[in-house]
C-alpha cells in the first residue's frame, strides 16, 4: 500500500516544472507558486493522479480565475448605471500622484487638516454650516448615532424605513451596531406625525428619517414631510437626522421620468440637523459617506475616537475632490455618471448602427433595439431610462457561452442575456469604449 502511494505521488510534477509551464502568466510569481502548491497538495490527498497534461490544465484554470479577479476596467453594457457589482459611479481616475498635502498647511508649514478643502466644496454644495466626510454612507450613519446616542440611547424610526440595502444590510442591524436602542413607530405603509411625537421621551437621543432608496410603495401609504419632523424635533429639543441614500446634486426630473429626487440642501433647508448620503451613487464619486449640516454637530463628529477608523485616504479624497469642484463650477453634466444619465436615445442609436455595420462579416446576427436603462444603486427605482441596444446572436455558440467569453474578453464585456438575445445598452457604454468593445466583441467571435 506505501509503495502504491509513493508512486502515486512520484507521478506528481514538481512546483519548478510546472512553474516553467505557467511563464507566460502576468500575474506575480508569488501568487502563481502559491496556486500550484495548492492544487498539488488538493493532489496529494487524492485517491487518482491525473496525467501532467490535466494537471497543468487545471493549475491553468485556477491560475486564470484569479487573474479575472483582478480589478481592472470593464465595459458595462447592462443598461444599470449605478451598478453595484460593477464599482456603481463611473469615475474618472484620481491625478494626483507621489505625495500630496494630504495633511500639512502650505502656507505655514505646519501640520494641516485633512480634506478641510473637500470639506468646504462640499459644504458649498449642500448649502450647510459644515461638512465632512467618512468611507461610506453605513459609516456616516453609525458614527452619527455613536455620537447622538452615546447618552441617550433610542432612535425613533418609522417601520417604513426599516429598509435593507445592497449585499443583505439592514438598516435595524446597522443602527444596533452603533448599541443604539431602535424605537419603530408607525406600521409599514402608515406613520403618522402623532406616532413620532407620542414615542419621543426622556431617552430619545435621535429621530432619524431613512430614505427608501431601493424601492417605493404607492396606494394607502402616508408619512409626515421632513419638513414637519424638523419642527416636531426642535420643539421636543431632539436632534433629527435624515439618511438620504444616494445623495443626487442635480435636478433629477429632465430624464428620471419627471421625478423628484430631494437633495441634500433641500433637506438642510426642511430643518433636518445632519444629513447623509453616499458619494459613489448620484453625486457621482468616489465610494464616500458625507455628512453635512450644523457646525457644531460635524465637529463634534470630527472629534469622536470612532471618526479616525472611517477617515478616507489620499485617493478617495483627490476623487471626491475633483466631483466636488466640478459640480461648482457648474460642470455637473460633464462628470461620467451624469453623461450616462443624460444620453440621448437618438446619439445611442447613432453610435448603436455604427457598431452594428463595423461586425458586418463576422459569425453573428446584429439588431439595434429600443430599450430601458436603470439608475440603479437603490436609486430612483421607479425611473426607467429610454435607451437602445446593441442585440447580438451568434452562430457558432450559446447565448450563455457567448456572454462567458465576452466577461474573459482583454477587456471584459458585461450584458444581459433576454429575449433569446445577448443585449448591450449603449447608455451604460461611453463613446470612448466603443473600439474596445468591437475588438472584444471581434476576439470572442473568432
Amino acid at each position: 500500500m506505501a509503495k502504491q502511494k509513493n508512486k502515486k505521488l512520484r507521478a506528481i510534477p514538481g512546483v519548478d516544472t510546472l512553474l516553467e509551464a505557467m511563464n507566460d502568466c502576468p500575474l506575480p510569481r508569488p501568487l502563481i507558486v502559491a496556486t500550484i502548491r495548492t492544487e498539488l497538495a488538493a493532489l496529494r490527498k487524492g485517491s487518482e493522479v491525473p496525467d501532467p497534461e490535466a494537471i497543468t490544465e487545471s493549475i491553468r484554470q485556477r491560475i486564470d480565475g484569479l487573474a479575472l479577479s483582478r480589478l481592472q476596467p470593464v465595459i458595462n453594457g447592462t443598461g444599470v448605471v449605478v451598478h453595484t457589482n460593477l464599482g456603481r459611479a463611473p469615475i474618472a481616475p484620481p491625478t494626483n500622484a507621489g505625495y500630496t498635502n494630504l495633511e500639512i498647511d502650505l502656507a505655514t508649514g505646519r501640520r494641516g487638516k485633512r480634506a478641510a478643502y473637500v470639506e468646504q466644496c462640499l459644504a458649498e454644495l449642500c448649502v450647510a454650516e459644515a461638512a465632512t466626510v467618512v468611507n461610506n454612507c453605513a459609516a456616516a450613519l453609525v458614527l452619527i448615532l455613536r455620537q447622538f446616542t452615546a447618552a441617550k440611547k433610542e432612535v425613533i424610526i418609522s417601520r417604513g424605513e426599516l429598509v435593507q440595502i445592497g449585499g443583505g444590510f439592514r438598516i435595524p442591524e446597522i443602527l444596533e451596531t452603533s448599541d443604539a436602542t431602535l424605537r419603530e413607530v408607525g406600521t409599514t405603509n402608515r406613520t403618522s406625525l402623532d406616532d413620532y411625537a407620542k414615542a419621543i421621551g426622556a431617552d430619545t437621543g435621535l429621530l432619524l428619517k431613512v430614505h427608501r432608496s431601493n424601492f417605493f410603495m404607492d396606494g394607502f401609504v402616508a408619512a409626515p414631510d421632513r419638513r414637519e419632523l424638523a419642527t416636531l424635533a426642535r420643539k421636543k429639543r431632539v436632534p433629527f437626522v435624515e439618511d438620504l441614500g444616494s445623495g443626487v446634486l442635480v435636478p433629477t426630473e429632465d430624464w428620471a421620468d419627471g421625478h423628484h429626487e430631494a437633495t441634500p440642501r433641500e433637506v438642510l433647508k426642511a430643518g433636518a440637523d445632519l444629513v447623509c448620503f453616499s458619494g459613489d451613487k448620484l453625486l457621482g464619486g468616489p465610494q464616500t459617506g458625507i455628512i453635512a449640516g450644523k457646525a457644531r454637530h460635524i465637529a463634534a463628529l470630527k472629534k469622536h475616537p470612532f471618526f479616525r477608523a472611517l477617515r478616507c485616504d489620499k485617493l478617495i479624497l483627490t476623487a471626491l475632490q475633483t466631483a466636488a469642484e466640478t459640480y461648482l463650477h457648474g460642470e455637473g453634466d460633464t462628470l461620467p455618471l451624469n453623461e450616462a444619465l443624460q444620453a440621448e436615445p437618438a446619439a445611442l442609436k447613432r453610435r448603436a448602427n455604427k457598431l452594428a455595420k463595423a461586425l458586418t462579416g463576422y459569425p453573428v446576427a446584429v439588431s439595434v433595439s429600443e430599450g430601458e436603462s436603470q439608475v440603479g444603486g437603490g436609486a430612483l427605482p421607479q425611473s426607467n431610462l429610454p435607451s437602445i441596444t446593441l442585440d447580438l446572436v451568434p452562430n457558432e455558440s450559446s447565448l450563455k457561452e457567448f456572454a462567458e467569453r465576452l466577461r474573459c474578453a482583454g477587456t471584459p464585456v458585461i450584458g444581459v442575456i433576454g429575449g433569446q438575445r445577448f443585449r448591450l445598452d449603449l447608455r451604460t457604454i461611453f463613446p470612448g469604449q466603443d473600439q474596445a468593445l468591437l475588438h472584444s466583441i471581434k476576439e470572442t467571435l473568432s
